[in-house]
């Protein structure tokens, strides 16, 4: 009896060792060259629109008149928790502003913050893990130039397990991907813009992919929609099968995400209202990149059942 419960401690602490050293936070994705990579205000503000970042960080009780305080307070109730967004204005005590670029590249591409911690998968690292680094630093040196706010940043409610942030080293070795999601046949340089925009930045697949039951994006069922995850109505299908995209042409896809009405003259509502506030300020060639890409993907039947 003894020489096995040996053996069981044994192998417990070996695989106690090798779920440690799995779920251990990754931050080998700054280059060395980091510090050559020069920023531009105004493409970060292009990237800054494409990822929606105020939707998500403006605070809950903002006017129109502070569009650009990114102070953080938005609560977002979900089966794991419910989760506060942060404050991403350049304060140094409360905010971003005691970041360097190595740290913004490190949160946005491995979702790990500069404390070392895992950052819960809320903040759609899994997508912004496609962008490219200039496009990263861009958006940081866009966000450097917002109004700093002292606003302190309330905790998560999470309870166990899910309040252990270590597990969710091993939840990216499942659902990180950094690769392209699609595998598109000679796509033309358009569609390869869309498929980056739509696929890294504009984390599109974040709500209109459904998920599995550990939270991660189901991709086998890329943007074939989703229950919405307020509980509230659902998101749609935006692939070219008939019970989504279908009928819509290129044209109609990039009209809708600049002006908001629908080929047959229906109104954009909910959430995605502040997606197409946030791409009509955008260039029209990115809008008609993305159209070009949504009608590339694979037609997916809707993944979820809305009655």
């Amino acid at each position: 009896m003894g020489y096995w419960l040996k053996t069981v401690r044994g192998a417990s602490l070996v695989l106690l060792a090798a779920l440690w050293l799995l779920s251990r936070p990754q931050t080998d994705v700054v280059p060395a060259n980091l510090a050559e990579v020069q920023g531009s205000r105004e493409r970060g503000e292009r990237i800054f629109l494409i990822g929606g970042c105020a939707s998500c960080h403006r605070p809950p009780d903002a006017d129109a008149t502070s569009a650009l305080d990114l102070s953080g307070g938005r609560r977002f109730e979900t089966a794991f928790g419910t989760f506060v967004a942060p404050n991403i204005t350049p304060h140094e005590a409360t905010g971003i502003g005691s970041w360097s670029n190595a740290d913004f590249v490190t949160a946005m591409l491995t979702g790990v913050s500069p404390q070392g911690e895992h950052y819960y998968p809320v903040f759609p690292y899994t997508s912004y893990a496609r962008m490219r680094l200039q496009d990263v630093v861009d958006l940081k040196t866009f966000l450097d130039t917002l109004p700093a706010v002292d606003r302190e940043n309330p905790a998560h409610e999470v309870a166990f397990p899910f309040n252990l942030r270590r597990g969710l080293g091993l939840w990216k070795r499942v659902y990180g991907r950094r690769g392209p999601v699609t595998d598109l046949d000679s796509p033309t340089p358009q569609q390869r813009l869309g498929q980056y925009l739509v696929e890294g930045p504009g984390h599109c697949g974040e709500c209109h992919t459904p998920r599995t039951f550990g939270g991660g994006l189901d991709y086998a069922r890329w943007l074939a929609g989703a229950p919405s995850p307020d509980g509230d109505g659902v998101i749609p299908n935006i692939t070219p099968h008939p019970q989504g995209l279908g009928e819509w042409q290129a044209v109609d896809i990039a009209g809708y995400l600049a002006s908001g009405f629908t080929p047959d003259y229906d109104v954009v509502g909910g959430a995605m209202a502040e997606v197409v506030d946030n791409l009509a300020q955008v260039s029209e060639a990115d809008r008609e990149a993305i159209a070009a890409y949504l009608r590339r993907v694979e037609p997916s039947a809707t993944a979820y059942d809305s009655e």
